[in-house]
């Protein structure tokens, strides 16, 4: 069951897809589309990241933060931005904690749910019904964007 709406979202620390070091904490003020997703390079994944990528500069626009997590690693999320061309980090999350903080554990891998956080660093928003296709022009919609 995913994490509740108006709930502290859980601080992180892990690597992203540039071997960067990325927090919560980095984003404070910013709102954050947090979308934890099952596999890199996988049919439905990639049509989820290339949503984000076709949309990204409406949510830049707006600033807003797009940070994608698996438990795959920094080598696999390097190979998968640069085959499609994505534009946000990726983060890799290969011990889990914030699959399991999140409450996303599939049994092994991410489970498809969207946390959107507010600036305050609370929950504002969770889409655990994503369909890949559309997810960030739903996502936008959300945002009122």
């Amino acid at each position: 069951m995913p994490l509740s709406v108006g709930t502290d979202a859980p601080a992180f620390t892990v690597k992203d897809t540039d071997g960067n070091t990325v927090s919560l904490i980095d984003f404070k003020g910013k709102t954050i589309v947090l979308y934890f997703y099952p596999k890199d390079d996988t049919p439905g994944c990639t049509k989820q990241a290339c949503s984000f990528r076709d949309a990204i500069e409406k949510y830049k626009n707006k600033n807003v933060v797009i940070l994608g997590v698996s438990s795959d690693n920094e080598a696999s999320h390097k190979v998968f931005t640069q085959k499609y061309n994505l534009t946000f980090p990726l983060l890799a999350d290969t011990e889990q904690k914030l699959i399991k903080a999140y409450d996303v554990d599939g049994g092994g891998y991410a489970k498809r749910v969207t946390y959107i956080i507010d600036g305050n660093g609370k929950i504002a928003h969770v889409d655990s019904s994503v369909n890949t296709s559309t997810h960030a022009s739903d996502i936008l919609a959300v945002l009122g964007l």
